[in-house]
């Protein structure tokens, strides 16, 4: 049989109707991993989530006037990018209202008081809260929330996983502060503009208000003045969420080969987790003074 010519194969190539057997294989490898990639989702280096527009969930807490909005962990349909928060969620009680009581054995929480006042429920005890309050609630203690009479409450819940290998102590009394009662300074290689208070640290930090937190290990509010920032970074052992809950500025979220091209214009309300080694900061692009919420978390490297 004679050879095919080679102009007329090239023809018969490019019409479809000669392929030689390699290239039929290799189109269907290619095909089958297009069709993997489409089906994978790639997970996000942050996480951006508003406090006020996450919808209510019932929840272990979940009572009559008592609803839980989750943001961050559980409750959330990413909770997997999350790897020592356990949830980040905004409480929120009618006055004369109540929470059911809930108990976590291998979880530590911070609440902080955004509005409104009442009680807090702690191992048997009940202790006021009001406005600007922050308490530590250790593992393995029932706690629980309920409103005053003559106003509703809103409270930020922070909940962090204890790893099998820690055996946290528990402290005897309930520990909670105010941010009445915490200075504002400078820290670190951060700029003028950024004040710092250093509301809860880990049980060895002699420069928090509260030395409690296992796996929590710096929960602090950030002012920063119009034009200023804390200068975009990034932590090595560490995850963090940012809450604006004033003024407007640029969440650094993420970022790019500079490590700051990740901005983020944001609004009160506007939450972000990072990543570990996520990029993070933020510049007050605004003509008021900024307030963030921030709280950073060991991340579970394993034994």
């Amino acid at each position: 049989m004679a050879p095919v010519p080679y102009d007329l194969a090239c023809q018969k190539r490019q019409q479809g109707k000669w392929y030689p057997a390699v290239m039929r294989k290799s189109i269907l490898i290619l095909s089958v991993v297009a069709a993997m990639g489409a089906d994978r989702a790639v997970d996000p280096t942050y996480l951006r989530r508003n406090l006020h527009k996450v919808a209510a969930q019932p929840d272990e807490l979940s009572a009559p006037g008592c609803q839980y909005r989750p943001v961050f962990g559980s409750g959330d349909g990413e909770s997997r990018i999350a790897r020592g928060l356990s949830r980040f969620g905004l409480v929120q009680l009618t006055p004369a209202s109540s929470c059911a009581p809930v108990t976590y054995a291998r979880e530590e929480q911070i609440y902080f008081v955004l509005s409104g006042n009442g009680q807090v429920l702690h191992g048997g005890e009940k202790h006021a809260i009001r406005k600007d309050d922050f308490l530590y609630l250790p593992p393995g203690v029932a706690h629980g929330l309920s409103a005053s009479a003559g106003a509703a409450l809103d409270v930020i819940v922070m909940g962090y996983k204890i790893p099998a290998r820690m055996d946290p102590a528990i402290p005897a009394k309930l520990q909670i502060a105010n941010l009445s009662e915490v200075k504002k300074q400078v820290v670190g290689n951060h700029p003028p503009s950024t004040l710092y208070q250093l509301m809860v640290g880990d049980t060895k930090s002699t420069r928090d208000r509260l030395s409690t937190g296992h796996v929590i290990t710096s929960l602090f509010i950030m002012e920063m003045t119009p034009g200023g920032t804390n200068f975009p970074h990034h932590h090595d052992r560490e995850e963090e969420v940012y809450l604006l809950l004033d003024g407007t500025g640029d969440m650094v979220a993420g970022g790019g080969m500079d490590g700051v091209e990740g901005r983020h214009a944001s609004k009160p309300g506007d939450a972000f987790f990072i990543r570990l080694n996520g990029t993070v900061g933020f510049y007050n692009t605004g003509k008021t003074t900024a307030h963030i919420l921030a709280i950073r978390s060991l991340y579970p490297f394993g034994k």
